[in-house]
């Protein structure tokens, strides 16, 4: 796969440049990107994630299709991260955090051990999704089916119209460049300025491209997709999306 860095350099494919988190506005509210895939929220000091799909891989295994069991181990280390670089109040998942119903008892020690290092001293919120629509012993924190505050609302599916100050996940948005016969596949974070839907953050979350039918109708405006990965984000402009081959 090519390095963003490497097609960047014309007009409508550009480098966020306010500093290694890009900083957007959504319905007026000011919010930043960070480059792992989170969404910092400065006024209320809230990081917010989305679809972290823990323990997918031990739900693959149940099923006869092997994978490296480290899934959840790699993604909540980005948690862990994130909140180390913006030391949240509050941290929020947008649903999809676990990746079935008894996700939560499979939990090595080591992740239930970095889960409770990032409750320590903050909030924690966890919204329900298609895959974790009951609250979980083992996540403790809030489990809420929405969040609304200060003129946004959290929640983890996008509501069928354009909605203003909505943050989204579940559909788990990439996008594709094509240049010069080079083509990059992030994911990303996709917003028209009023809505927006976030990257997932699980390892093994897999993507769907912006230009999919199922995002189709989301944004009341055209849309821009901010690449995820390496050192900063990488603002792309809907025309120049492609959709997979």
């Amino acid at each position: 796969m090519t390095e963003c860095s490497e097609v960047y350099d014309e007009p409508d494919l550009q480098a966020d440049t306010s500093g290694p988190a890009g900083l957007i506005a959504l319905a007026g509210t000011e919010l930043r990107l960070d480059p792992a895939g989170g969404l910092f929220w400065p006024a209320e000091r809230m990081l917010i994630v989305a679809d972290l799909h823990l323990e997918k891989g031990s739900s693959f295994a149940a099923r006869g299709i092997a994978l490296p069991p480290y899934d959840s181990r790699a993604t909540l280390m980005l948690l862990v991260e994130m909140a180390a670089r913006w030391r949240p109040r509050i941290v929020v998942s947008l649903g999809d955090t676990l990746h079935d119903r008894r996700a939560g008892t499979r939990l090595g020690p080591v992740e239930r051990e970095m889960l409770a290092g990032l409750a320590r001293g903050r909030e924690m919120v966890w919204i329900a999704g298609n895959h974790d629509p009951d609250a979980v012993p083992e996540l403790g924190g809030v489990h809420l089916p929405q969040l609304a505050v200060g003129g946004l609302t959290l929640r983890h599916e996008p509501g069928a119209r354009p909605a203003a100050g909505e943050i989204a996940g579940h559909l788990h948005p990439v996008a594709r460049v094509v240049r010069r016969g080079r083509s990059v596949r992030r994911r990303c974070f996709a917003t028209d300025g009023a809505r927006l839907v976030m990257p997932a953050l699980g390892a093994y979350a897999g993507g769907l491209n912006v230009r999919d039918r199922a995002l189709a109708g989301l944004f009341a405006a055209p849309f821009e997709a901010h690449l995820i990965g390496g050192a900063r984000t990488y603002r792309i402009a809907d025309h120049v999306c492609a959709p997979d081959r």
